[in-house]
């Protein structure tokens, strides 16, 4: 157990942090699987700038880093581009 105040506080940080972030990732994982079980090439792309803003997010607060965004991102873009 901590035994100073400010490591105290931190760990109380931490915890909110920590799930923040679980919630913020959850969501977009989420997010990310109903888009690509889209098979309506409309409603993709509507979804699609929505889905990338969330990943956006969290490769800015750090959550994920700023490649497997952009991995992602990608990865959807040729999903979408690909649907008729």
């Amino acid at each position: 157990m901590a035994n100073h105040k400010s490591s105290e506080k931190r760990i109380r940080q931490t915890k909110v942090r920590r799930l923040t972030n679980r919630y913020a990732s959850r969501t977009t994982r989420g997010q990310v699987r109903k888009l690509r079980g889209i098979t309506s090439k409309e409603e993709a792309q509507k979804m699609y700038p929505e889905v990338c803003s969330m990943l956006d997010k969290l490769a800015k607060k750090n959550v994920i880093h700023q490649n497997k965004a952009n991995n992602l991102k990608s990865k959807l873009a040729a999903h979408v581009n690909s649907l008729s």
